[in-house]
């Protein structure tokens, strides 16, 4: 299901194929290339083991009974897959079928020659044939191709490949039997019931009275059966009549479908409906290609094209232009049958049946079952078929409403993803999931977690100096790069009131390193900072960071708006850290410290201070992480640096642009900046004072 995913994404074809529906082969050869790219196999095999599949496919759809009937052996099984084409056009009326014609050889061997306007399928042909031939007969099948080229039939060039079909039975002769008594008892029951039979079929003959032939009935008899060999129907010989016992007129309205042609395709004889729905036919030595053309198979109008696809089903199509004037509205009519060569009068006899899907098909061409012969199972057909239209119609709008539930469930999954996603970012995933299901979410008690606080300097005075929009932006700004910083670390965002930032590590999640997670996100938050530019002064923005380590109790507060708050003096004294702190500083209480002591972080201490509700406390600075990279702490990616150690094939040119401004682009690119060399020029009006400005500088 991955590799079909990926196929119709490269593909660029549509997500979901209906059953009913007919679609360009131009998506199936894309399909087919980008599945030679992803799986590294020739377009030939892959239409091969498309074909065996297709095969597969088709059994399990339920045509299985039908397809193990169409011949008794391979080649009578290929010769009648036109007819079951012919047959399923009657429900898929826009099939594209190929034509097969097969040659039979010495030596197991014929030649398959396969017919398509559709280029490029051809390959398909043995996956199916070899797949039919060892599952319904027990054989191995090779196919080679001896030739392929184009031929210009009546519909234009068709793509004509001829396959060498070589067969070889697998069945190997069977071991005798161990148990000799059972073996002998079986041939004996045979050759009873072969006895038995054949004096009843001697019976039979002697008693009827047949019209003279040169062979007697005891002669018939003997040679249809021969004792103790094989089945009747092996030897089988039929006797024929020396005249033929009926009427021409009985015989145009048992027939009232037939039409008799000469070579020059010349009418000599036509059943009585087919002169009744096409009156030209009543006319002397009218030409049959003059009322008619070939649909199917797609060939010359000739006898020698016609001979050529005898095996083939026909299908004939009235010509608009030779119809009564008051017929021209109405759709033609189509005759669907066989044709047999008569050596004897150098005719064709086409024996066929008006070609209809539905009862409505029937009305348009003004037609009535009663003008189809009783004994044409065509009226049956009709009447099935327009039971089977209706179950496809059902079966269609069902797959439909089904695609649309698939569509409509797609789109739902990803609105809850959404859901979800802005679910747990309000609220820790556990707990959220426990209101989901609608159970109450008991407080925990956590014995120890260090906790975060944050402000930004100065904060008031911006506000009172700035436009409600341009806080927002800065706020926004900073909190989403604050907001990716605890994905990378692994800690909790808590809340933020105004320019105050809480995390916490350790909740709801216990984990040994909480206190290192919150340092280096402080120490992310610091390098973030400078990113962030003071609306007031165009200079980065300053933060004081507050850190504390203790217990706290964390719970669910209430029903509106629900929010997973911290309670206890652990908080307080974290908040307290924050407040005493100074401007780009990392605070530490003692407890913070303790916990990060001898993890591989610089720290020095501040002294002892008075904090407020505290009393003195000795507090400390974080400087920095001396095992991480600035690029570990922000969570960038890697860059990819030559033998010296240096960036490659980056060079930036920048006019007119702030110092600030440079570096900040630098550092969201994971450069480090050598500012050397750069030229001080007259100060832009497009950036208000202090911030100094610089012309030609090049990384």
């Amino acid at each position: 299901e991955e590799t079909w995913e990926k196929l119709k994404a490269s593909a660029e074809v549509q997500d979901a194929f209906m059953t009913y529906t007919v679609y360009d082969d131009i998506i199936t050869i894309k399909l087919i290339q980008e599945a030679c790219k992803v799986l590294g196999v020739s377009m030939e095999a892959i239409l091969k083991l498309f074909g065996e599949y297709f095969f597969k496919f088709c059994k399990m759809s339920g045509y299985d009974r039908m397809l193990r009937t169409l011949g008794g052996n391979l080649t009578e099984f290929i010769e009648n897959l036109d007819a079951l084409h012919s047959y399923l056009a009657l429900s898929y009326q826009e099939m594209n079928a190929p034509s097969f014609r097969v040659e039979r050889g010495a030596d197991g061997q014929m030649l398959l020659h396969y017919y398509s306007d559709r280029r490029g399928l051809c390959h398909i042909v043995p996956g199916i044939i070899e797949a039919v031939a060892k599952d319904f007969f027990d054989m191995d099948v090779t196919m080679d191709i001896l030739d392929v080229n184009e031929e210009v039939e009546r519909t234009g060039k068709k793509e004509h490949v001829v396959f060498l079909v070589a067969q070889k039975s697998r069945r190997q002769t069977r071991r005798a039997k161990p148990n000799g008594l059972q073996d002998g008892e079986d041939i004996r029951r045979e050759q009873e019931a072969l006895q038995a039979a054949f004096l009843r079929m001697k019976e039979k003959y002697l008693s009827v009275s047949v019209c003279p032939v040169k062979k007697s009935n005891w002669d018939v008899v003997r040679s249809i059966v021969t004792f103790g060999k094989g089945h009747l129907r092996d030897t089988f010989e039929p006797i024929y009549p020396e005249s033929l016992w009926i009427e021409a007129k009985t015989f145009c309205e048992a027939f009232p479908f037939h039409i008799i042609f000469d070579e020059a395709l010349r009418v000599k004889q036509a059943g009585v409906n087919v002169q009744k729905y096409v009156p030209g036919l009543q006319t002397q030595k009218i030409g049959l290609d003059e009322y008619f053309s070939i649909v199917h198979p797609q060939v010359t109008f000739n006898i020698s094209s016609i001979c050529k696809f005898i095996n083939s089903q026909f299908v004939l199509k009235t010509r608009r232009e030779r119809m009564p004037e008051a017929w021209k509205d109405q759709p033609t009519l189509k005759l669907r049958g066989q044709m047999i060569w008569m050596e004897s009068l150098r005719c064709m006899i086409f024996l066929c049946s008006p070609k209809l899907r539905s009862l409505q098909e029937l009305e348009e061409r003004k037609m009535h079952l009663s003008d189809i012969a009783p004994h044409d199972t065509t009226r049956d057909l009709i009447l099935l078929n327009q039971q089977r239209l209706a179950e496809m119609e059902l079966s269609n709008q069902l797959e439909r409403k089904k695609e649309e539930l698939r569509v409509l469930s797609k789109h739902l999954a990803i609105e809850k993803k959404k859901t979800e996603t802005l679910l747990y970012a309000m609220l820790p995933q556990h707990v959220a999931n426990q209101l989901k299901e609608g159970k109450k979410v008991a407080a925990g008690e956590f014995e120890t977690c260090t906790i975060l606080f944050s402000d930004v300097v100065t904060f008031t005075n911006i506000c009172a100096a700035c436009e409600p929009i341009h806080i927002v932006n800065m706020l926004n700004s900073m909190y989403s790069k604050f907001d990716r910083l605890t994905s990378v670390h692994e800690v909790y965002k808590v809340e933020t009131i105004g320019d105050a930032y809480m995390v916490v590590g350790g909740v709801p999640v216990p984990v040994g390193s909480h206190a290192q997670r919150v340092a280096n996100f402080a120490l992310g938050m610091r390098i973030a900072a400078k990113e962030v530019m003071n609306p007031v002064t165009g200079e980065a923005i300053q933060i004081r960071v507050g850190i504390h380590t203790g217990p706290v109790l964390a719970g669910v507060v209430g029903d509106k708006m629900p929010r997973y708050c911290l309670f206890g003096d652990t908080v307080n004294t974290a908040s307290r850290m924050e407040s005493h702190g100074l401007p780009n500083k990392v605070h530490l209480s003692p407890t913070a410290y303790r916990a990060l002591e001898n993890q591989g972080f610089e720290i020095i201490e501040r002294g002892e201070i008075e904090v407020k509700g505290k009393g003195k406390m000795t507090t400390y600075f974080l400087i920095q992480n001396l095992n991480a990279t600035e690029d570990e702490i922000m969570g960038r990616p890697k860059t990819p640096l030559d033998h010296k150690g240096k960036l490659q094939g980056l060079v930036i040119s920048i006019g007119y642009l702030s110092t600030l401004h440079f570096r900040c682009v630098c550092s969201r690119l994971g450069l480090r900046v050598d500012t050397g060399g750069f030229h001080q020029a007259k100060l832009s009006p497009f950036f208000p004072p202090p911030a100094r400005c610089y012309h030609g500088a090049h990384l």
